[in-house]
């Protein structure tokens, strides 16, 4: 199960990174003892314009974790798209993370490592399954879902004019997935009712957002997403 909890996972080279990219002046000095200890400095910290230019201008003698890479871009677009929420952005980042581990972790890559398929076999699985399947089920699917229409956006396009599902297809299934998720004791339990019920809502915005990320701030290719070379070591 994906949670919202990127933050708590960084390590103690994204805190390195971190405190050099925001100590070159006294106003954005920024101490690793506040980041271990002070929560509210530093979700601050994390919203730095500065931080998020030193991530996309970084060379490869920079090493960072997935986690810090995807929180601090993925904060970014949600922000400029009026979504302003940590826990958002912390759960994007982690199924950002999630998807990216599953493709390199496929040894062809290609259309079933990035979800092309998957997904019509998620929506079959459900058909009969008891309770708690269920609820893994749609929340498979709605990350899926979520994943296939915010970062492969223009590749759903093309598939679509062959006859594959069109965006509004993925955007049906997540919203639909996300909303069922959400009603869930399940989810109650855990903590993402509330976070799922946002999802659901604004399903589409949220794409848009991930489309703005992809195309602007991450590297595509036919595999699935590229990382940088400091952001691939550790994941």
């Amino acid at each position: 199960m994906i949670q919202a909890n990127c933050r708590d996972r960084f390590t103690a080279e994204d805190f390195q990174f971190v405190t050099q990219a925001l100590g070159t002046t006294p106003e954005t000095r920024v101490s690793l003892v506040e980041l271990l200890t002070d929560v509210a400095a530093r979700d601050l910290v994390l919203d730095h314009d500065r931080l998020a230019d030193a991530i996309l201008s970084g060379t490869g003698q920079l090493r960072i974790s997935p986690r810090l890479y995807f929180y601090v871009l993925t904060r970014r677009v949600l922000r400029q798209a009026d979504l302003d929420d940590r826990a958002l952005a912390d759960y994007l980042a982690s199924l950002l993370e999630h998807f990216t581990r599953r493709v390199r972790l496929s040894a062809s890559g290609g259309a079933a490592a990035r979800g092309e398929t998957y997904l019509s076999d998620l929506l079959i699985a459900l058909r009969g399954a008891d309770s708690t399947r269920t609820y893994l089920l749609r929340t498979e699917a709605a990350n899926t879902a979520l994943f296939q229409a915010g970062i492969f956006h223009e590749a759903v396009l093309h598939r679509a004019k062959r006859g594959a599902p069109d965006p509004w297809f993925y955007e049906e299934v997540g919203r639909a997935s996300f909303q069922a998720a959400a009603g869930h004791p399940a989810a109650r339990r855990s903590g993402l009712a509330e976070l799922f019920a946002l999802l659901a809502e604004e399903f589409r915005r949220i794409r848009r957002a991930l489309n703005d990320l992809a195309d602007r701030l991450l590297n595509l290719d036919d595999g699935g997403l590229v990382l940088p070379h400091q952001a691939r070591g550790e994941s």
